[in-house]
């Protein structure tokens, strides 16, 4: 065979060789474990329900799907990591109303964009914030709260997670639908807050269910309603800030799942389609009530509506309410 004739044999040979393999025989996704980035910390309500629909997804993927907390930054820094992950699909964030839309609202510039730089898989469920008074304050109802508020401007108090926190935008959304004036006063954590509340250091509580439950059962605090449109399934018997007479300051802390721009449009209906799957789960629905969170899977495009409508409104609360800095 003449040197001429035998490249004209090889050649094709090596074409086909360098020729990208068809999607069939490619490598499966996926193909080692996935992780779930939570920019709180471990043992908080976001935690738990990271870990709830993570054991499931693992399940059906085939893959085990590890939650790694990744705290600081006033939630910052782990959607942060998430946003500068490889967009292979392997790395998850857990995003929810403080990490895409607060933080937004308080700061002018983030290393990431909470829109551009994320691609949603789901909403996962949203909690919303609940009113809680003090069991000695000659208030009943939250109209009366808002009456006796009205008779002593700036001598009642109420308490949030910190400054800057969407507790303390809720709050802020709270007095000013209600025409009130109410000392903020900001905590690092739900429980020195209840404690205070319960013993009447402070008057009022801005807090999201899952710390106010037990105390309101058993009624060790009041409870005056849920910021939400519709009531709680975890406490059916309290009604809605509309119902209890201030309407427009709903509040709620929603819960999804995104992944880092660029991650493959095959992937990410795959992990939407596994996480609807496992929201399905009558055992999750539970599990995720048991948290004070309401289930409400749905498409991704839900969660982008919803990031890009919260970033606004809470931007306008910012501003009305001089907030300038955060706990």
């Amino acid at each position: 065979m003449t040197g001429r004739r035998l490249l004209q044999f090889v050649l094709p040979l090596i074409a086909v060789g360098l020729s990208p393999l068809p999607a069939s025989a490619q490598a499966p996704w996926p193909e080692r474990p996935l992780k779930i980035i939570v920019p709180f910390t471990p043992g908080s309500s976001s935690d738990t329900i990271a870990r709830i629909i993570a054991i499931k997804m693992g399940e059906r993927l085939g893959q085990q799907v590890v939650v790694e907390n990744r705290v600081g930054g006033s939630t910052i820094i782990g959607t942060d990591a998430v946003a500068k992950a490889a967009p292979d699909g392997y790395t998850l964030g857990l995003a929810n109303t403080s990490t895409h839309a607060v933080s937004a609202a308080l700061n002018a510039s983030l290393p990431f964009d909470p829109v551009k730089d994320f691609i949603p898989i789901a909403m996962i469920g949203s909690s919303p914030f609940v009113l809680v008074g003090a069991p000695g304050v000659s208030a009943p109802t939250l109209r009366d709260f808002v009456a006796l508020a009205k008779t002593n401007p700036g001598k009642l108090s109420y308490a949030s997670a910190g400054t800057g926190t969407l507790a303390h935008l809720a709050g802020e959304l709270f007095k000013h639908q209600a025409g009130i004036d109410v000392t903020h006063v900001p905590y690092r954590g739900s429980a020195q807050s209840m404690l205070d509340l319960m013993q009447g250091r402070i008057e009022l509580s801005v807090s999201t269910l899952p710390p106010t439950l037990q105390h309101i059962r058993e009624g060790q605090l009041r409870g005056y309603a849920v910021m939400s449109e519709k009531r709680n399934a975890a406490l059916p018997e309290l009604p809605t800030v509309a119902e209890a007479g201030v309407p427009g300051c709903e509040a709620a802390l929603w819960t999804a799942l995104v992944v880092p721009a660029g991650v493959p449009a095959g992937i990410v209906k795959r992990l939407n389609e596994v996480v609807l799957a496992v929201m399905s789960d009558p055992a999750i629905q539970q599990a995720l009530k048991l948290q004070g969170v309401d289930p409400e899977p749905g498409a991704p495009e839900a969660v982008a509506a919803r990031i890009k409508a919260d970033v606004a409104r809470w931007r306008e609360v910012v501003v009305s309410a001089k907030i300038t800095g955060a706990n």
